[in-house]
């Protein structure tokens, strides 16, 4: 069974890998204080996914806040990262990830968007069943779920 929870200063060590694997440049001495202050920040959720024993996925949401001219009501929340480890997946945690991502968006904002590679991790999204839209980047499309229509 996976549980979602939210990620704490705790979990660095297992989390650093993720995060390296995920594509992160930095060394761990550099990403550490960062990943200590995104946790202590409400702008941002980092939510892990375990089995029990060990962290095997995260999701990094991070809200931009109100609108000057309309406060909440257009109010965006970017999916940077959902990464499973990769002997875990097509196996629910990569959607377990999405749901509570979804959840966290509920809470605060509007619509929850992201950008997937093409090739890589659209065709994931896509076997959920959303829909990506052309971008600036051919090779990355942009998907939104918007929350006054879910």
């Amino acid at each position: 069974m996976t549980d979602v929870r939210s990620a704490t200063v705790e979990d660095w060590a297992e989390f650093w890998p993720m995060l390296k694997d995920m594509g992160s440049d930095d060394t761990a001495e550099v990403a550490r204080p960062r990943y200590v202050e995104l946790l202590a920040d409400p702008r941002w959720g980092v939510l892990v996914a375990s089995d029990g024993s060990r962290l095997i996925g995260y999701v990094s949401l991070q809200d931009y806040g109100p609108h000057l001219r309309i406060g909440s009501l257009h109010r965006i929340i970017r999916m940077h990262d959902l990464y499973v480890l990769p002997d875990e997946r097509r196996r629910g945690i990569g959607t377990a990830l999405l749901d509570a991502a979804k959840a966290w968006t509920a809470e605060r904002g509007r619509y929850l968007e992201w950008q997937a590679g093409a090739t890589t991790s659209a065709p994931f999204y896509k076997r959920l069943g959303y829909r990506g839209e052309p971008c600036p980047q051919p090779e990355y499309p942009t998907f939104v779920v918007d929350f006054a229509n879910a």
